[in-house]
């Protein structure tokens, strides 16, 4: 008889029968059922919701009460803790916390007697006494933390300021969902940094006209080094004051959703910064008040701590963070970085998951497969029609499939398998050497019934030791041949792979499409962040939007390009289309075709065969392109004709013969 709570013998787990490969697994997978059940119930107890456990933000930190202020921490191994700040001149016995219960302290600030001492943007740490040491803080829950800018040093801010939101018809659409990845502060083309506001007023009103249908944010959460884009997080309640203040970033999210736009938010939970005197790191003065005690608790390759996801301190904490970035900044989803690092005790380092073994081995942390379960489920509490988005290279199978169905819950997971394939392709690989088998199945292969983001290139292939994909296919050509009357061949070639392999990852390698800002229009330059070896230069950590907006070059052409791309798809709900079957694949002529969304989608990769009669397989009826990357006003020839008809007879194969350009996609649709 199983225990209260556990899987019956007779239920079925839904992952098994959608793929029946997982079947020596069952156990693995029933054990992973059972543990969040039980946890779920451990952790809630009478309670029906997550939403109703995850509510440490309301509870910690600073809050504004009828007779003044209150503020509390949990530091269950701290002997003693005092606030200080400007308010009391950094005293550090003048007001000490009182201990409750559960390793909780607190101290209420009366309102008459600190009218005029503290309030909204007082600066305050919190020294902290353990057996361990006495070291000032930076609180926990803290909502706003800035740098000093003669000191460097930071330290938190006091904040409670109302702000009113008018987004409140703004209904998001997560079926066929266009994202463009971008950083607030390297979003502009001024060499320093960007803000909030500046963001909403000028990249807002690019990326709705680009035809994108959200902005997912990077770097949001508050981080010491600026270089680390975002991935080292300190204080993780925090917006990046580098921006601008909470208000600033509501203002950018209520904006962009009374312009139609989602905004997801780049969450960093895989790990936290190690530094102490800006982060969360042995803040009560151990090592194991969030994170794995000893080498465990240390990244090998990040050189970050490592949450522990079994401790119900550590489950709190997070899953307050991601109740507290939904509801009180209205993002409209998520996307979690570093999913496989969670999964994986040696964060999937050096690991080919070439078998299914390896997702049910003692490799695997289960206590983290929980963590990211009740994550999922509490952001669908919140918001049915938030988005989920895992950032994960392994593809462990239920990744992207509801918990009650053996999944974690996630609605997407990243096709990372696809610029990986792009960038070895390009750098191996010579044009007549392009293998369309292997970019047909890792475009089109993924798990059954689970989705995923689709791309050819994010933020990771445009820092400084990788290349854009315009940099990969064009290099230093890019800064001397891009002017309009200019014909030179590399550039050429470049422009029109460029076009093609983003046409084909959209329609192919995802039921959604990510792109990093910039790189739809072919940007030139790498990120590199200021750092000592560039001599803090901001050259590199900028978006040079004028390149597109110059009618003199050809970055336009790429620009209107992927603008009419995205409205294709959108007008025939591409994404979202299941009739996906594979037509033809000529591997010597490098020509490959497929139907979807009830379109012919035709790719002549060959660097010079342009055969004048192809015959393309197709249903019976009559033809025509309604789309071609090879037209005028995308920096091709316009060899196609847009007016011919094509009917369908018996030839060779039953179809009809069509001129198919080298180095150009046609899209036909039946009249």
């Amino acid at each position: 008889m199983n225990r209260p709570g556990l899987l019956e013998p007779q239920e079925k787990i839904e992952l098994l029968e959608l793929d029946p490969w997982l079947r020596p697994y069952a156990g693995d997978l029933k054990l992973r059922l059972e543990r969040y059940q039980q946890l779920k119930s451990s952790l809630l107890g009478g309670a029906k919701y997550f939403r109703n456990f995850a509510n440490g933000h309301l509870y910690f930190g600073f809050h504004r009460e009828p007779q003044g202020w209150v503020y509390r921490e949990w530091a269950p191994a701290a002997r003693a803790l005092y606030l200080i700040g400007d308010f009391n001149n950094w005293d550090r016995t003048a007001h000490p916390l009182t201990r409750v219960e559960n390793g909780c302290w607190e101290l209420r600030l009366d309102k008459e007697k600190h009218r005029d001492s503290f309030g909204d943007g007082a600066r305050v740490k919190v020294y902290v006494v353990s057996d361990n040491g006495r070291e000032d803080r930076i609180p926990l829950y803290i909502r706003r933390v800035v740098q000093d800018e003669r000191t460097k040093d930071f330290c938190g801010q006091v904040w409670d300021k109302n702000f009113v939101w008018t987004d409140g018809h703004f209904r998001p659409d997560k079926k066929n969902i266009f994202i463009y990845e971008a950083h607030v502060g390297m979003a502009l083309e001024k060499e320093g940094i960007g803000t909030y506001r500046e963001f909403a007023a000028e990249i807002l009103p690019r990326i709705k006209q680009a035809g994108y249908t959200a902005v997912q944010l990077m770097a949001v959460q508050e981080h010491p080094y600026y270089g680390s884009f975002g991935y080292q997080v300190s204080n993780f309640f925090a917006p990046s004051s580098r921006f601008g203040t909470p208000e600033d970033l509501k203002y950018l999210i209520n904006k962009a959703h009374n312009i139609g736009l989602s905004v997801l938010l780049d969450l960093v939970h895989s790990h936290a910064v190690k530094n102490k005197a800006e982060g969360i790191n042995g803040f009560d003065g151990t090592v194991y008040q969030f994170f794995h005690a000893g080498a465990k608790g240390d990244h090998p390759a990040w050189g970050s701590k490592l949450f522990d996801y079994g401790k119900a301190a550590a489950l709190h904490f997070l899953l307050s963070n991601v109740q507290y970035w939904l509801t009180e900044f209205h993002f409209d989803g998520l996307r979690f970085d570093g999913v496989t690092s969670m999964l994986y005790h040696d964060h999937g380092l050096g690991t080919a998951f070439t078998d299914y073994s390896k997702y049910f081995s003692m490799n695997t942390d289960l206590d983290a497969a929980t963590y990211l379960q009740f994550a999922n489920e509490l952001v669908k509490e919140i918001n049915p029609a938030a988005v989920t988005i895992a950032e994960d290279m392994s593809g462990m199978p239920g990744m992207c499939l509801p918990v009650k169905q053996g999944g974690l819950g996630f609605d997407y997971r990243l096709a990372m398998g696809s610029p990986d394939f792009w960038v070895k392709t390009l750098r191996e690989k010579s044009d007549e050497q392009w293998d369309l088998w292997e970019m047909w199945n890792v475009l089109s292969g993924r798990r059954p019934q689970e989705k995923v983001i689709g791309y050819c290139e994010s933020h990771d292939q445009a820092l400084v030791g990788d290349k854009t994909i315009a940099f990969w296919l064009m290099d230093k050509e890019m800064y001397w041949h891009m002017q309009i009357a200019d014909d030179d061949l590399r550039v050429a070639r470049g422009l029109a792979l460029h076009k093609m392999i983003r046409f084909i990852s959209l329609a192919l390698a995802g039921e959604g499409y990510l792109n990093f800002m910039g790189n739809e229009f072919g940007h030139p330059e790498w990120i590199d962040f200021p750092r000592a070896g560039n001599k803090w230069s901001y050259k590199y950590a900028r978006r040079q939007w004028s390149l597109a907006d110059n009618k003199k070059l050809k970055y336009q052409f790429l620009a209107r390009f992927d603008r009419d791309m995205l409205a294709l798809a959108k007008k025939t709900r591409l994404l979202s289309a299941a009739d996906t079957r594979q037509l033809w694949v000529d591997q010597e002529n490098k020509i490959l075709a497929f139907r979807k969304a009830r379109m012919i989608f035709v790719f002549n990769f060959h660097p010079q065969y342009s055969p004048p009669d192809y015959v393309l397989p197709a249903d019976s009826g009559r033809y025509r392109v309604v789309f071609d990357t090879d037209q005028k006003i995308y920096g091709g020839q316009e060899r196609v004709a847009q007016q011919v008809v094509y009917q369908t007879r018996q030839l060779d194969k039953y179809g009809f013969p069509i001129y198919l350009p080298c180095r150009a996609a046609l899209v036909l649709q039946k009249l």
